[in-house]
């Protein structure tokens, strides 16, 4: 059997200009990097602005499991799926981090006959854009120490910044670390740390702000630090926000690219979904609904996290309303929901199956409770039973929700016909799209809503420091912004040991930080990190380069 990567490079791609040409975009509007993939231009956007959109379907998921679901793959191959049926549709993604691809995960573009390509650059360095995001980043934080060592003019207070540096790769032991030592010429001794790329405000922002302009605006926004007076100092006071705007003018470009099929891809922007926002960028889902019939983008993880945030965020300050959502799970995963260890979860179970399917029933509810139909993708495994199908279909029937058997992973677009057609089915569907609260509520009241109604909480506990934080967010007038919470995927609680649909648990905000710039609030939730470790076996350990230049072992 061909591995991910095996499959990805005997793929015959086309020149990324006859894809483009596919979509209508003329070669001037295309920017090239190399062969086979590009950016698309302002000026596409210009031209295009006044067409109607298409329709926007969102795919989400259950809970991640050790057993697997497959989103991204669902998410191509449901693209690849509608060329077949005859459609004109484009999947927007967002950019795999180096940190998982070296890490646990490995690659994030698709799988088997289900990828975007051309796979090695995707989940390498790609465009830039991770480096270039990172830059600016780092580039305010040179700033703000560089203003410390040459008078501190604004009277910054060393002990209340904020802002931290970043690095694209998971590195634990950059969490928490000490700068300025060595003396008077080496700036000012004080603590600091670091986050990973994909979890900066620098990349929220990107993938938020509508046009340069906007991008500019929110950088100059970014909260940075206080005074000794107590006074909030931002990016703009520094007179740095036009320097980082210049660094990722590239960057805010969308990225074209192709599946394996040679159906268009737009690939922008990675935030995670667990601790930060988990949407590709505004920008391209809006292109992509400007040049094709539908628009398929995905949500990070389980529809508690990304989705909850593609809706409450995303769509709040974008103006885009989903036609349809695709639940993606699989029988194996929902056994392990069930409380069937992974080494068992492809013997047939279907007691463990019917308790696993609590799990899928929250996310339907969730779904359903924003007013957008909703199709389940059953990704299919060779260990899928006829019986344990029936536990399936009977379940579906008794919720009245639409299902199909993807098997996208094995044969592309071809296998996943079925779901294409219902999906279209869907989206001429009433859709009553509606976020799940107003953004001028008080913080603790939208942090109760998605809580109780999203997680299915009993409440919410708030540390000391929370506390505190909420009230100095609310002293600078910005507490009517919208919440991201950042919580373990793993379960809909923030306890990543209870599986299922967990009853009777509250959830403990133990610090509450203000992304003025991205233009949210993130709640940190149990033990959530903003800066991964590498696991004990990393997938670096497994990736080369052979003599012939051929890279191995990526995924």
């Amino acid at each position: 059997m061909l591995t991910d990567i095996q499959i990805a490079q005997q793929a015959k791609m086309k020149k990324i200009t006859e894809v483009a040409e596919g979509l209508g975009i003329r070669p001037e509007e295309l920017e090239p990097y190399g062969h086979y993939k590009a950016k698309l231009s302002e000026e596409l956007f210009d031209r295009v602005k006044d067409r109607p959109d298409g329709k926007l379907i969102l795919v989400t998921a259950i809970n991640p499991t050790p057993a697997g679901e497959g989103k991204t793959t669902t998410t191509v191959g449901l693209g690849q799926a509608m060329a077949k049926i005859g459609k004109k549709a484009i999947i927007a993604l967002r950019e795999p981090s180096l940190g998982p691809v070296f890490g646990i995960k490995g690659g994030a573009a698709g799988g088997g006959y289900a990828q975007v390509v051309p796979m090695e650059d995707i989940n390498l360095h790609f465009t830039g854009d991770m480096h270039a995001i990172t830059a600016a980043n780092n580039l305010l934080c040179a700033m703000i120490d560089n203003h410390l060592q040459q008078g501190n003019e604004l009277g910054i207070d060393p002990r209340r910044i904020l802002f931290k540096r970043c690095l694209d790769m998971n590195d634990r032991v950059l969490r928490n670390i000490v700068v300025g030592l060595g003396g008077k010429a080496n700036g000012v001794p004080r603590e600091d740390g670091f986050q990973i790329t994909v979890a900066s405000e620098v990349m929220a922002i990107l993938c938020l702000a509508s046009d340069t302009a906007d991008l500019k605006k929110r950088l100059g926004d970014i909260l940075v630090a206080y005074t000794y007076a107590g006074k909030p100092v931002y990016a703009r006071d520094l007179k740095v926000d036009g320097a980082m705007t210049v660094l990722l003018k590239d960057a805010i470009k969308p990225n074209l690219v192709q599946t394996l099929e040679n159906t268009p891809a737009l690939m922008h922007g990675g935030p995670f979904a667990n601790i930060a926002h988990g949407c590709n960028s505004v920008r391209a889902t809006k292109l992509a609904l400007k040049l094709a019939d539908y628009c398929i983008t995905e949500a990070g993880f389980g529809s508690d996290l990304g989705a909850e945030k593609f809706m409450d965020i995303k769509c709040r300050y974008a103006g885009l309303a989903p036609s349809a959502v695709v639940l993606v799970a699989t029988l194996r995963a929902l056994k392990y929901n069930g409380g069937v260890p992974k080494a068992d979860v492809g013997k047939e179970n279907t007691e463990a199956l019917k308790a696993g399917l609590c799990n899928l029933e929250a996310h339907i509810d969730n779904m359903r409770g924003y007013g957008v139909p909703v199709v389940v993708a059953i990704n299919k495994f060779p260990t899928d039973t006829e019986e344990e199908l029936r536990v399936l279909a009977a379940f579906c029937k008794e919720k009245g929700v639409e299902y199909a058997l993807s098997a996208v992973f094995e044969q592309g677009g071809e296998g996943g016909r079925d779901l294409a057609e219902k999906v279209v089915a869907a989206c001429e569907q009433p859709s009553q799209f509606h976020v799940l609260y107003d953004e001028k509520l008080p913080i603790k009241e939208k942090i109760s809503i998605i809580a109780t109604r999203i997680y299915g909480a009993d409440g919410v506990n708030y540390t000391s420091q929370a506390e505190k934080m909420i009230a100095e967010i609310e002293s600078l007038g910005q507490a009517g912004l919208p919440i991201c919470v950042a919580k373990t995927q793993y379960s809909l609680s923030d306890n990543q040991n209870l599986l299922g649909r967990p009853k009777g648990f509250a959830i403990t905000v133990r610090d509450v930080r203000l992304s003025a710039g991205a233009g949210f609030i993130v709640a940190l939730t149990g033990d959530i990190m903003t800066m991964p470790g590498l696991p004990k076996a990393p997938a670096a350990c497994s990736i080369d380069l052979k003599e012939d230049g051929e890279i191995v072992g990526l995924f």
